[in-house]
């Protein structure tokens, strides 16, 4: 509920057209605005000295308007509450037509999709002492339109963040700041067809959202069969026209595998032999619970390896702060193609970003939460063992999701069941290539998402799914 207001006019614009008078024209737009739900039953309406100093009117203007809309039932007025919306007010009429022809989809009681981490834990302190110091500290210019590129405080602690937790061979001139991996992605479309590549090589699963990228960049996207091993990057010697190719080599999504050591090879040698490159989604990269991560492919061949990252799964997606580490020839044409459409990351957000990494906070927070998800991926095993021992979870033990295979036909009927539980969950189908065959039935299950009060209710709800 709107307690008040500073400026009643420009908040609610309103209209007071006619030639009836400013009184009647007054009560007619109020009465509007109840009608229509800007005003709602309880809000507190401006005194009749500050309504009338906005509007540029007479004081007594306004209160005879009040005192006759509060006759009527529309305002009520108590000594030392002010004037406010009476709760009897009339309903939002536009509002009640629409529920009748458009009724509201109930929303989920419980939810394990996945692509998002615990957005409950966001270290909000640690957050905002970071960025009162990245406040104080920064300089004039971090106010201005400055580098696409994005800020070189930033460009330099991610360097070293990268080459110690990932792998990554980072030099902070060879760094772009993005708005996450989405805005990456499309760059990286944009300047492979200006290069006049005309095919993409993506894995059987994946995100539809990165492959209509792609697409809108105008670009074709044979899709490279994915097993137990991750994407047979072998196959990509024996295509043609296949300038690029996108992998999650670190945990593939949403199959959960890492790529083979002989397969990452083979990635690399493919670009060395063609000029090719690699796109690499290290999307989820920081989050491996059963031994150290993988490092990133990158470290084999920083000149035919583009590294894509982001801060949406180890903090949070709203951020809009990505990374990508580019080869050196492409680092002109990448920060032309990001300054002819935006720059897009807040110039404070990133000096924020730079100062959460160099304090220690950022690892901080990827340790806790790297012990908070294996505990829940480790329930989730422990739980299904005992209530659904015939369904069996793969992949690897890593990231905030986990990949539940069930017998031929049980995807279907598992996510039937899970509407009717109220538990929102994708099923793997969900995520396979248009050009891919039908492959096996299983859930994706995203561990990650509930907070920690809801997790033991999502848990529940999809035992008695699998149940």
């Amino acid at each position: 509920m709107m307690d008040s207001w500073a400026t009643f006019g420009a908040d609610l614009h309103l209209e007071m057209t006619g030639s009836a008078g400013l009184r009647t024209g007054l009560m007619d737009a109020l009465r509007e605005a109840v009608r229509t739900g800007r005003l709602t039953p309880g809000t507190r309406l401006p005194s009749s000295r500050g309504l009338a100093a906005d509007l540029g009117i007479a004081r007594n203007t306004v209160a005879d308007a009040y005192a006759e809309l509060v006759a009527e039932g529309w305002l009520t007025a108590r000594q030392g509450s002010g004037t406010r919306v009476a709760q009897r007010a009339e309903p939002r009429r536009a509002a009640t037509r629409a529920a009748r022809s458009r009724p509201a989809r109930p929303r989920p009681a419980h939810n394990l999709m996945p692509g998002s981490p615990d957005l409950s834990t966001f270290p909000r302190a640690d957050w905002l002492k970071a960025a009162r110091r990245a406040v104080t500290d920064a300089p004039n210019d971090a106010f201005g339109y400055g580098d696409p590129r994005g800020r070189a405080e930033l460009r330099t602690v991610l360097a070293d963040y990268l080459a110690r937790a990932r792998g990554v061979h980072a030099d902070p001139e060879r760094i772009v700041i993005c708005a996450g991996f989405v805005q990456a992605l499309k760059l990286m479309g944009e300047v492979l067809r200006r290069r006049r590549v005309r095919e993409v090589a993506v894995e059987s699963y994946g995100l539809d959202i990165h492959w209509k990228l792609l697409t809108d960049a105008g670009l074709r996207m044979p899709c490279l069969p994915v097993d137990g091993l991750g994407a047979r990057t072998g196959e990509l010697a024996g295509t043609r026209g296949v300038g690029a190719v996108l992998l999650t080599p670190a945990h593939q999504f949403p199959t959960g595998v890492p790529l083979h050591a002989d397969r990452r090879a083979a990635a690399v040698d493919w670009a060395r032999g063609t000029g090719g490159l690699i796109l690499e989604d290290d999307y989820d990269g920081e989050f491996r619970y059963d031994r150290q991560p993988v490092g990133a492919l990158q470290g084999l061949d920083p000149e035919r390896v583009v590294h894509l990252g982001t801060t949406s799964k180890s903090l949070a997606p709203g951020l809009r702060l990505g990374w990508m580490v580019l080869p050196e020839s492409l680092v002109e044409e990448v920060t032309e193609a990001k300054g002819l459409s935006d720059w897009s990351s807040s110039a404070l957000d990133q000096l924020t970003l730079t100062e959460f990494i160099a304090s220690g906070a950022y690892d901080r927070h990827v340790r806790a939460m790297r012990l908070r998800y294996r505990r829940r991926r480790d329930q989730l095993v422990a739980v299904l063992a005992e209530r659904a021992p015939g369904v069996r979870v793969s992949g690897i033990a890593a990231g905030l999701h986990a990949v539940l295979e069930l017998p031929e036909g049980g995807e279907a009927a598992a996510l039937r069941a899970a509407a009717w539980q109220g538990l929102a969950l994708d099923g793997l189908s969900r995520f396979r290539h248009p050009q891919a065959p039908p492959g096996r039935d299983a859930l994706v299950i995203g561990y990650g998402t509930p907070t920690d009060s809801a997790w033991a209710g999502a848990l529940e709800a999809l035992c008695r799914v699998l149940s």
